[in-house]
């Protein structure tokens, strides 16, 4: 899967530089403007949630590396994964777990496949 193998590379990239790293799709949902950025971006605080949720506002896709906050701190984790969601429900988007150490957040128009 095209997926799994993107997520693989990701867990063997140790740096992730957060303010280069997206994609732009195009996107076949004629109520959008045809593109979506995919962010990619590491939670190692609770004051990276502020810069996520300003993502989402924007609608894009998240994948977010939650391994980091989590061996640090596991209380810290559950508060940033609540906000996220709860910003998330906001805007109407889409929120999953992928294995252990990454989220995915998508806008409206993007639905996440549960299967």
């Amino acid at each position: 899967m095209v997926v799994r193998g993107f997520l693989e590379r990701l867990k063997k990239e140790e740096n992730i530089n957060d303010d280069v790293d997206y994609i732009e799709v195009d996107n076949s949902d004629d109520k959008s403007d045809g593109k979506h950025l995919i962010k990619i971006r590491t939670l190692t605080d609770f004051a990276d949630t502020e810069l996520i949720q300003q993502d989402i506002r924007q609608s894009n896709i998240i994948f977010i590396k939650i391994k980091p906050l989590k061996d640090k701190d596991m209380t810290e984790l559950k508060r940033s994964v609540d906000r996220l969601r709860k910003t998330c429900i906001a805007v109407n988007g889409d929120i999953a777990g992928v294995d252990e150490d990454f989220l995915v957040i998508t806008p409206e128009s993007v639905k996440i496949h549960r299967g």
